[in-house]
């Protein structure tokens, strides 16, 4: 089991992330402060970090210096508030492997940890997800159902990813929620259900099922 090491001072952040890896069969850890961070990755046992760049104590610049200096070669991917190209470049030219934009959505972000974690013999991940008569490639971004071309936006894109990745297991709003949305969500909110009508009228209504009181799944093919 891979153990991640998660510096993070928001505690709703750090939550939300924690209980994403657990589920997903990953042992965490979560500090609060730039120097717990650095003792804790100095400490080894960790085949990951993820690293806020506005921990107190030491920033998370400091935290990722300090650590390719003496000679941690732990990947290391940053979580950012800082939506600019000098912060990812000067977080890159640090050491850092990889970099997320705050806010972000954690199927993404699971997506990432797994790709810094993979050995080189590991096979490749699918880039195209087939159900149902339907292709969704997640390279283009390109979305077929039955041969034909769908446009979808963003969000239905995503929200068709994580259906299709859950193929006939039933996800509760709140977990669809928190992949799709990220932590920044309104547990009250019944967007996911105005998406997953508009998804409806576009791949074809029998193809996502409602289980009531329950949530959504994809159940076709």
């Amino acid at each position: 089991m891979a153990r991640i090491l998660i510096a993070e001072d928001e505690e709703r952040i750090a939550s939300f992330v924690r209980k994403g890896l657990t589920a997903n069969g990953f042992a965490t850890t979560v500090v609060g402060d730039g120097e717990a961070a650095l003792g804790y990755a100095l400490g080894g046992g960790f085949d990951l970090v993820l690293l806020d760049i506005g921990l107190p104590v030491l920033d998370g610049f400091a935290v990722l210096a300090r650590l390719r200096e003496r000679g941690c070669a732990t990947p290391v991917i940053i979580l950012t508030a800082q939506d600019s190209v000098r912060a990812t470049v000067a977080g890159l030219e640090g050491g850092a492997d990889d970099y997320m934009t705050k806010p972000f959505r954690f199927e993404e972000l699971l997506a990432r940890v797994r790709l810094r974690l993979r050995s080189p013999e590991a096979v490749v991940e699918r880039t195209v997800l087939r159900a149902g008569g339907l292709a969704l490639d997640l390279r283009t971004r390109r979305v077929d159902v039955d041969g034909v071309a769908v446009d979808l936006t963003a969000r239905e894109f995503a929200l068709l990813e994580l259906l299709l990745r859950h193929h006939r297991r039933v996800l509760s709003r709140e977990q669809i929620l928190s992949h799709v949305w990220g932590y920044d969500f309104d547990p009250g909110s019944n967007i996911v259900d105005v998406y997953v009508r508009a998804l409806r009228r576009k791949i074809g209504a029998g193809r996502i099922r409602t289980a009531r009181g329950m949530g959504y799944s994809f159940d076709a093919g």
